[in-house]
């Protein structure tokens, strides 16, 4: 079958080479595309006549998959796939993903911002450089609070561990409940009971029509004053527009936001760049060393076991 690798994967070219030897040994054609583009022409260009294409996060759309007869699965070396278009349903393309890759290491970046919004540690790095002292500075113990998961996937619950770790109660919502969520001592609770006992709420909600501007002005009011919100999820599963005027308001603490409508760098008229007690970093939750690694020995463990019958991980198909 012919396999095309549409863009980097954050990983070394050996890296690369190394895990595709095995699709080649089987004698399957592999080219790899080491630039990434969203030119839509140029995608086209790079999938024509593929049987698989592994894509990370570069948007995929219809324009695209319109132009494609032969294409049987799109391997997206990344947790969401909502950057696929609604045509590979309908042409029958299988379409799989590396769930579990980042976990440890966006449960991490939910740890950091948290850290850094209860210890104003951007602040604090300003204040001495700028020959400042500790007023206005005293923090806050994550210790004793109460932290909210939303969405109790994978990497959800990785997060409810860490703050376990770090003494806070957890409290959860999840449309179904778990068992093994239960068993670490986490009570599902209501939504709305969520919002109104958290004092650190985190997102972990695959975007979908159900979950588009689930947290929206509404759902926000009922936050504590002193409450902080953290989003390494999907940005739209948030309404951001609500959310920086209830910060501009002062009626929550603040918010650590990777994700958001649009894909970094945003335009300037973005609302969260202008709202207050914000730290914001350009989706870099799923990004580490580590997590790099995983995601491309997943990714070409999911072709391989394709090719030999085998699908896993089919979140599409």
């Amino acid at each position: 079958m012919k396999i095309h690798l549409l863009e980097p994967l954050g990983v070394s070219e050996e890296n690369i080479q190394r895990l595709a030897q095995p699709l080649i040994d089987k004698g399957h054609s592999f080219t790899y595309y080491d630039t990434k583009t969203t030119d839509i022409q140029e995608l086209i260009d790079r999938s024509l006549d593929c049987d698989i294409v592994m894509i990370a996060n570069t948007p995929y759309p219809n324009e695209v998959l319109s132009k494609l007869d032969n294409l049987k699965l799109i391997n997206v070396a990344f947790t969401g796939y909502d950057h696929v278009g609604s045509l590979a349903k309908e042409k029958n393309i299988k379409v799989c993903n590396a769930s579990g890759y980042s976990n440890e290491t966006v449960s991490e970046l939910v740890l950091g911002l948290t850290l850094s919004l209860y210890r104003h540690l951007i602040q604090a790095d300003h204040t001495v450089r700028n020959e400042g002292g500790s007023d206005g500075l005293i923090g806050r113990e994550i210790h004793s609070k109460t932290v909210g998961i939303i969405g109790t996937g994978k990497i959800g619950i990785a997060t409810a561990k860490l703050f376990q770790a770090f003494g806070a109660k957890v409290i959860a919502y999840n449309r179904t409940p778990k068992k093994d969520v239960e068993v670490l001592g986490i009570d599902y609770v209501p939504i709305e009971t969520l919002m109104k006992e958290s004092d650190i709420v985190s997102l972990h909600l695959a975007l979908n029509e159900d979950t588009y501007h689930f947290i929206d002005r509404q759902k926000l009011l009922l936050m504590k004053k002193s409450s902080v919100l953290i989003n390494c999820a999907r940005g739209p599963v948030v309404d951001n527009s609500a959310l920086a005027d209830i910060l501009n308001e002062g009626r929550i603490a603040g918010a650590g936001i990777d994700v958001f409508d649009l894909e970094p760098p945003l335009e300037k008229n973005t609302a969260l760049l202008h709202a207050k007690n914000t730290l914001l970093t350009p989706h870099i939750a799923y990004y580490s060393e580590e997590s790099m690694l995983r995601r491309a020995e997943i990714a070409f463990s999911n072709t391989l076991a394709f090719l030999e019958g085998r699908a896993q991980n089919i979140v599409i198909g």
